[in-house]
């Protein structure tokens, strides 16, 4: 049966990082070109329907920890706090997984894309996995650690928040319809990229909540990889309509 490697859990969180840091030195100037930064006169050749590409992308996420506690024996996942922590993540990508695809009004996605997104998903569920089912050791009372609390105040404040403005972009578009149009309404009145701005925060909670190299390598990353995409939208949404408020940040509201 699988042991915990201290090595092995900083060797992929430290190489973690470094794709964080990959992602935004390559999407900093230029978006990645799928959705609305997708380049007008590509072939529609070699992509998926959005609802079919989302589900297979974030399956991983969702299966590799499942799998990983299966294959512990016993199942270690102790305190309650350990066991939470797990099921956050898990609670996540259960949503992204079964749940936020088959509303998703998305255009057709990049083959080439989803299998660099599928890899990471395996990847980071592994990782995550890994560590809180094998590694993690917290005391009894971490559920009243003020990291954990704050971390999971943070983690459901910004799901709710991610959530939320998914509804808001779907509801943007009728069934059918493939054209942009300005987000109305929750935290869009501030920032352009509320759903990114959403998934940051839950992500740099569950860091929080976790206090482990894996967890802020992937908040980290989640940082690197939207917030540039967060930008670029924003840019996006100034230069197609000339009635955009001007007064909207970025990403987030007040600063960016």
């Amino acid at each position: 049966s699988m042991q915990c490697l201290p090595g092995l859990v900083l060797a992929l969180s430290s190489l973690l990082g470094a794709l964080a840091l990959l992602q935004l030195s390559l999407y900093l100037r230029v978006p990645s070109r799928y959705g609305k930064h997708e380049e007008r006169l590509c072939r529609p050749r070699g992509r998926l329907p959005a609802r079919c590409a989302w589900f297979l992308q974030e399956l991983p996420s969702f299966l590799v920890p499942a799998l990983l506690l299966a294959l512990r024996s016993p199942p270690r996942l102790e305190p309650l706090g350990c066991r939470l922590l797990c099921c956050l993540f898990c609670w996540h990508y259960f949503y992204r997984t079964f749940i936020y695809p088959f509303f998703t009004r998305g255009r057709p996605f990049p083959l080439q894309l989803l299998f660099f997104g599928m890899l990471f998903c395996i990847y980071n569920g592994f990782l995550q996995g890994y560590y809180l089912i094998y590694c993690a050791e917290y005391p009894n009372d971490w559920c009243t650690d003020i990291r954990f609390t704050s971390g999971l105040l943070l983690f459901l404040l910004g799901m709710g928040i991610n959530i939320h403005s998914d509804l808001l972009l779907r509801q943007l578009r009728k069934p059918g319809e493939v054209t942009y149009k300005i987000p109305q309404g929750g935290l869009f009145t501030y920032v352009s990229g509320a759903n990114y701005f959403g998934e940051i925060v839950e992500w740099f909670g569950f860091a929080i909540a976790t206090w482990s190299p894996p967890a802020f390598a992937f908040a980290f990353f989640t940082l690197c990889c939207i917030g540039p995409r967060a930008y670029h939208h924003h840019r996006y949404y100034l230069k197609t309509f000339t009635d955009y408020p001007k007064s909207r940040k970025a990403l987030i509201p007040f600063i960016f």
